[in-house]
This record gives structure tokens, sequence and C-alpha cells, in this order.
């Protein structure tokens, strides 16, 4: 059992043993369908914290025949499999982290790489073996001498590509030692499946010869793996019943990727939440801020629109096919935004071809990102929004009304003053950190000049009680209050027996805002 060749199962053995873990082993069937075809080079790129590490601990344990995982594979559903015992343990295997290998010297991380692999080899076959030949020429022989084919896991392939993209001849060096694994002609007979991840797509440059027999599988289309990667939500729906946690506040936290019709749910923070039993932004980390900023603060016509649009919960359209998988070449708001939903910091809808903000955690994410350049201002509002949130609970009129009338001429630089449409935005950024408590429902403008919010706290949510908000032009606030009462509710707040505050705010010409607040049971 060696470290990159014919590794064990201690991997897929810890996540298993995990307080949490979910049954992915059906990843396995359709691996086994690629064995040796030519579907069998399969290139996986989606989020951090995704689960294709762990995926790859898995494809490890099951097909290395450097250990025997029959009793680790028994309880899940992969052993019910009729194939099952055809391919488990039968393959050499070999397993590269890569960001690990150039962790010291990513310069000479081929050269780490290919000494770690002599090593093993030399352990493994002593002299059996000519280790002065080329690497696919090695591996050729030693199918030849055991019989047993390759399996070859490339986990973070793309580090070194996005890492060192000036260091032309390192790039160059990195990108013929993949080919010599898997596009050599040796290759078709000693190799079985590839499985190689990345955060990006494989990258569109000329010599790019090594990879390019790979299918991708990506945050935009996972096809058949769409379910592998991520949990789906009838997984969570079974963490929440198992863990005792609320369901509809998990799925405000973290759901929101659909992936080939798949709501799909961030593994790593639906992990961290049923353990700890809290509901946190668990995903976010230093390198989110400077990349969503370094995105969002790009000039191109109409991005800073769209991404307000975007943060206040709709969708706007892209074109996903210019992006060149690359971070360093951002040309375009397409490409921009293409690159955020590649990374996980924006989600994607096929069917409509837009994208959008995936769920609450990421929407903090943003909220830290904010804080510098042109979105200053925007932060600054944000970082009230707390403030505004309990200024209504407590019914403190003026100070519901300044801040609000500090969201509204903020947001006015963007978006038109007295738009209905804006005028909706204006509200759901002033309660920009609500949806943490509250189920949020908003009236599509009927032309009347107004925007209608209805916010009703979730069954876990305590304290707090129910909100209809409506914000009018040119009238007394007791308007806004008469108007809510006429308006039949039935939808939204049907049987909901709790404290409802009924808001009304409003402006005249000089922008001055006033608040009007009224505390109602039920509706």
């Amino acid at each position: 059992m060696g470290t990159y060749f014919n590794p064990g199962n201690e991997s897929f053995k810890q996540a298993v043993r995990s307080q949490v873990y979910v049954d992915k082993t059906m990843l396995l069937a359709e691996t086994n369908k690629l064995l040796n075809t030519e579907q069998k080079c399969i290139a996986l790129s989606h989020a951090r914290r995704f689960g294709k590490s762990q995926a790859a601990g898995m494809i490890d344990a099951y097909y290395s025949c450097g250990s025997d995982s029959r009793e680790l594979f028994a309880p899940f559903k992969i052993s019910k499999e009729k194939d099952f015992e055809t391919h488990l343990n039968k393959y050499n295997v070999i397993h590269v982290d890569v960001a690990s290998a150039s962790d010291y010297d990513e310069e000479k991380v081929v050269e780490n790489i290919l000494s770690r692999l002599l090593l093993e080899f030399k352990q493994e076959f002593q002299n059996k073996i000519d280790y002065s030949q080329s690497l696919h020429l090695i591996l050729n022989d030693i199918y030849r001498l055991t019989g047993r084919k390759f399996v070859i896991i490339i986990d973070e392939w793309d580090c070194v590509v996005r890492n060192q993209a000036e260091n032309k001849e390192l790039v160059r060096n990195y990108l013929q030692f993949l080919h010599s694994l898997f596009k050599s002609e040796e290759a078709k007979s000693f190799l079985a499946l590839a499985y190689i991840t990345g955060i990006l797509p494989i990258k569109k440059i000329d010599n790019e010869s090594a990879l390019n027999n790979f299918d991708e599988y990506t945050m935009i289309d996972s096809k058949q793996f769409a379910p592998y990667f991520g949990f789906t939500e009838d997984e969570v729906h079974q963490l929440c019943k198992q863990y005792d946690m609320n369901f509809d506040s998990v799925k405000k936290w973290y759901n929101g990727y659909l992936i080939n019709g798949q709501h799909m749910y961030n593994p790593n923070s639906v992990f961290r939440a049923m353990v700890y039993r809290k509901l946190d932004s668990y995903w976010k980390n230093t390198s989110a801020f400077g990349t969503i900023n370094k995105y969002i603060q790009l000039n191109f016509d109409g991005l800073k629109e769209d991404i307000m649009k975007i943060l206040e919960g709709g969708k706007v359209p892209v074109k996903t096919n210019t992006f060149q998988n690359d971070l360093s070449i951002i040309n375009s708001r397409d490409e921009a935004l293409t690159a955020l939903i590649h990374l996980g910091y924006l989600a994607y809808d096929a069917e409509r071809g837009s994208a959008y903000m995936p769920n609450y955690e990421v929407t903090e994410a943003y909220q830290a990102a904010l804080a510098t350049g042109e979105w200053k201002n925007i932060a600054k509002i944000i970082s009230r929004c707390d403030e505004l949130l309990w200024a209504t609970i407590d019914r403190d009129t003026e100070l519901a009304a300044e801040l609000i009338e500090l969201a509204h001429e903020t947001y006015t630089s963007i978006l038109k003053y007295n738009d209905e449409n804006s005028l909706s935005c204006v509200i759901t950024m002033a309660y920009f950190t609500a949806p943490a408590y509250y189920n949020i429902y908003r009236e599509l403008p009927s032309g009347k000049g107004f925007a209608d919010i209805v916010m009703i706290p979730r069954a876990d949510v305590k304290n707090k009680p129910a909100m209809v908000i409506e914000l009018k032009h040119g009238t007394p606030a007791e308007t806004a209050i008469t108007q809510i009462k006429e308006k039949n509710y039935t939808g939204a707040l049907k049987g909901y027996g709790g404290e409802v505050l009924l808001v009304g705010i409003t402006y005249d010409e000089s922008k001055k805002h006033t608040c009007v607040i009224e505390s109602v049971t039920g509706m």
C-alpha cells in the first residue's frame, strides 16, 4: 500500500465514520459503466467543498488492489449492484493530489510526483521494471507484469495551470506529464479509468491536447453525475429528521444550486449545520471575499445592475459559452458571471439561461465582500439591516423610516427612484439579512406605484413577528396601512395565528420618509 500507488481505503473509511455520511456510492455504478470505454476519462470541475476529493477517496477504496474494501462497502447501495464484486479492488490505482505535491515547490511539481511514484514502484516491483523509461512506458510494463489496468486519479489537477499561467515552460512540462498518463498510445492499453478534479473546467488553450479526450462535468452541466456532488433535497430532508433540524431553514441557508434539474445543497455546510445544530455560514473563507470582489468591481456594461438584481433575489440572463475557463481572462459581464457560477458564488438555471443567488450562506459572503471599492455605500447600508429589522420589531418608527430613507437614497445611484421594480428592490435590500429568519414573499408590482413584502418567521425562529411591509409615494403612511388591511393576503398568511406587524412606509417629493407600524394578531 503506497501513498500515490495503490493507496488504501483510509480516506473513505474516515468519511463513513464521520458523524454525518450520505451514501454516494452509486457514483461507482456510473464509473463502472465507463471503464475501458471511449468515455473513461472524467473531468469533474465543481466549487470547493462539493465532495470532489471525498469521491476520489471512495474511488481509491473501491478500485485499488492495495486494500480489501468488501466489508467497508457492504452497508452501502453499491454492494447490491450485480457487478460490485467484478471491479472491487481489482485495479492498480494512482492517486495524486497536485495541490499537496506542489506545496513546497510548485515549479518542481512534476519532478516531485515522478520521484514519489518511482520510489513506490521500486518498493513494489524492485528490478522487474526498467525505471529509466518514460512514465507511460513504465505504466504499460506494470500493466503487462501484473495484468491489472490502471485507474488514475488526479485531484486538483488545474492548480498548476491556474497558479503558474505565466510560467509557460512549467505548464508545458506539466501538460506533457498528463499526456503520458492519458493520451499516449500505451494509455489505450493500460488505462481503465481517469478521474481528474478541478475548480474550473479545462482551460481552452492551444496546447491542451493532453486533456481534450476528457468528458467534462461542471457546475453548469454535471450530466449523470449531478446527484453525487452535493446533497440532494431528499438527502437533506432525511438529515433534518435525523438531527432534528428545521428543513425550511436549512433549505433557505444552503439550497439553491440547480444542476441538471436537481436542487443541490453545499454538502460541507449541511454537514456542519447538522453536527453543530446551528445554521451559519460555514463555506465562506478569506479567498471568497477577494474572488467575489475581483469580478463584481469590473466595470462592464450593466454588471453592477445585474449584481443588484441578483442580490435582491432576481435572475439575470447569462451566456456561459464565451468563458475561457481562465480567471485571469475576463472581458465581459457574461464571463464575469460565468466565473462566479463555476466558483459557486452564483447558481445557474440552465432552462432559463440565467444566474442567481443560490442561498443565504452565499449571500453572507457577498455581504462581507462588498465593503470595498464603489460598493462601500451599499455595504454600509447592508451592515445596518439587522438594526432596521429590530427597529421594525421594536416599532421604532423614526429609526425605521431613517434607515429605509438611507437605503432608498443609496440604491438610487443604480435604480430609478420611483420605479415600481426599484421600490420592491429597496425594501428587499433594506431588509437584506431577514432571510436568515423569515420566509419572504413578494407581490409583483401592479402598476400602482407600490411594493409589497410579506415576511413570515420560520418554525424554528422565536421572538420575531410576521410582517407585511408596503412602501408608497406621495400619500400619508396611514394610507399604506389601510391598503394592507384591504388587501387579501390569504396566500402567504392564511392560518398564521401569531403577531403580525403592518408596516406602512411613504415618502414625499422631498424624499422624506415616514413610517407607521401597527400590530395585529393573525390575518
